[in-house]
C-alpha cells in the first residue's frame, strides 16, 4: 500500500507541477514542455533520481495515451476545408522538409570525411534518416500555448500532422537501400514492413473513425461525449499496437475522419483537450526524467555536426518547399525552424536501426538520445519564437 500511496502523491504533486509550469510559460515566454522536460530532467535519472520506480513504469502507457490524443488533435487538423486552403502548402513543405533533412545530414556527416571527421556512408544514412522524426506533441503544444490561430499555425499543425509518416517512409526506404548492398541477417523486406504500417495503420483509422464519426455524440454532451472520446482513442491505440502498426497515423486518421464527416466535431475535440493537459503533463515529466544527460558527451564532435546539419536542412527544406507551393513569403524561412522539435519517434526508429545494424548500435544509440535531449529541450522554445514573430507580423501587416 505505501507504493501504491507514494505513487499517488506523487502523481497529485506532478498536477501541480503542470498548473506551475503553464503559469511561469506564460510570465516568461516560455515553453510549458520544455519546464516540463526540464523538471523531468532535475527529479529524474540524469538529476536527482527522485520518482519512484512504479511512476516509471506507467510511462510506456502514458506515452501512447498522450501521443494518441495529441494524434487525434492533429487529425483535426486536416479537414477538407484546411487542406483546400493549405493543403498544397502541407504536402509540399512537409515532403520537401523530410527530403533535404535526409540529404543534408546524409551527405553532410559523409562528406565531413574528406576533413578526417566522416562517418561511414551507411551510419550517416541512418541518422539522416532518424533526422526527418519531429515531435509533434511539442510542436502541437507550444501552438496551444500560445493562442494564436492564423494561416500560419494551421498550416504548422497540419505539417506535423504528416511529418513523421513521411519521415518514417524515409527511414524504411533507407533502411532497404542498406539492406540490399549489406548483409543484415534481418528477415522480412522494409519496404514490405512499411507498406504493411502504413497502409494498415490508414485502414484502422478509418475502420475506427468512420463508426466514430456516425455515432460519437448523438447522446449528449458533456461526460457522455468525453466517454465516447477516451473509448475511440484507447481502442486506436490498443488495436494498433496489437496489429504492429502506428498508433500515431491510426490516431490522425480518425481524427481526420471524424473532423470531414460529423457537423457537431469541435465538441468532441474539445472533449479532448479536456483531458489531454493531465497525461501531457505526466508524459513529459517522465520523458525529460528518462533523458540520459550524458549522451550528447558521448556523441561527441559527430552529434554537434548531426544537429548543425538537421538544423540546417529543415531550414532549407521549409524554404524551398514553402517557395515551391507558393506560400507566404514572410513564412517560408519559418517552417523549418519551427519544426525543430524531437522525440520518441527518432529514438524508436533508432532502436529499430540499432537492432538491424549491431555494428553501429552505440553510435546510433548516443547519437539519438543524446541530439533527441537537445532538440526536445531547445526546440519548443524556437518553435514559440517562430510562432509568437509571426503573429507580431499578422498584427502588423492587419495595421497597414
Amino acid at each position: 500500500m505505501s507504493d501504491i500511496a507514494t505513487l499517488l502523491i506523487v502523481l497529485g504533486l506532478l498536477f501541480f507541477v503542470g498548473l506551475a509550469a503553464d503559469r511561469i510559460g506564460r510570465q516568461l515566454r516560455l515553453p510549458r514542455v520544455t519546464l516540463l522536460l526540464g523538471f523531468g530532467l532535475v527529479v529524474g535519472q540524469a538529476g536527482f533520481d527522485l520518482l519512484p520506480t512504479a511512476l516509471s513504469d506507467l510511462y510506456p502507457v502514458v506515452t501512447i495515451v498522450a501521443l494518441s490524443a495529441v494524434a487525434v488533435l492533429l487529425g483535426s487538423s486536416l479537414s477538407l476545408e484546411n487542406l483546400r486552403q493549405h493543403g498544397r502548402i502541407v504536402v509540399v513543405v512537409s515532403l520537401s522538409v523530410v527530403l533535404i533533412t535526409q540529404a543534408v545530414v546524409t551527405i553532410g556527416l559523409w562528406g565531413l570525411g574528406l576533413w578526417g571527421f566522416g562517418l561511414p556512408f551507411a551510419l550517416a544514412l541512418i541518422l539522416g534518416a532518424l533526422a526527418t522524426a519531429t515531435d509533434p506533441a511539442a510542436t502541437y503544444d507550444v501552438i496551444d500555448q500560445s493562442g494564436v490561430d492564423n494561416g500560419f499555425t494551421r498550416r504548422l499543425k497540419g505539417l506535423v500532422a504528416i511529418d513523421d509518416a513521411w519521415g518514417l517512409l524515409a527511414f524504411s526506404l533507407s533502411m532497404l537501400v542498406l539492406r540490399l548492398f549489406t548483409d543484415t541477417g534481418g528477415e522480412g523486406s522494409p519496404l514490405a514492413t512499411a507498406g504493411y504500417e502504413l497502409g494498415g495503420s490508414i485502414a484502422l483509422g478509418v475502420a475506427i473513425g468512420w463508426p466514430g464519426a456516425i455515432l460519437i455524440g448523438r447522446f449528449s454532451d458533456g461526460e457522455p461525449l468525453r466517454v465516447e472520446a477516451l473509448g475511440l482513442i484507447f481502442l486506436t491505440a490498443g488495436l494498433s499496437l496489437l496489429l504492429g502498426l502506428s498508433y500515431l497515423i491510426a490516431g490522425m486518421t480518425v481524427g481526420a475522419v471524424i473532423v470531414n464527416h460529423t457537423r457537431h466535431h469541435s465538441r468532441a475535440f474539445e472533449e479532448v483537450r479536456s483531458f489531454e493537459w493531465p497525461f501531457m503533463i505526466v508524459f513529459f515529466v517522465l520523458a525529460g526524467a528518462s533523458l540520459d544527460a550524458q549522451a550528447l558527451a558521448l556523441a561527441g564532435g559527430a552529434g554537434i555536426a548531426y544537429a548543425v546539419f538537421r538544423v540546417l536542412g529543415r531550414i532549407l527544406g521549409g524554404w524551398l518547399g514553402g517557395a515551391l507551393s507558393n506560400a507566404p513569403r514572410a513564412e517560408r524561412r519559418l517552417y523549418g525552424a519551427a519544426m525543430l522539435p524531437q522525440a520518441g519517434v527518432a529514438i524508436g526508429m533508432a532502436l529499430a536501426a540499432a537492432e538491424q545494424f549491431p555494428a553501429y548500435a552505440s553510435q546510433i544509440t548516443a547519437l539519438a538520445i543524446g541530439t533527441t535531449a537537445g532538440f526536445e529541450l531547445i526546440g519548443p522554445v524556437i518553435t514559440a519564437v517562430v510562432v509568437s514573430k509571426q503573429k507580431a507580423s499578422d498584427q502588423a501587416a492587419d495595421k497597414q
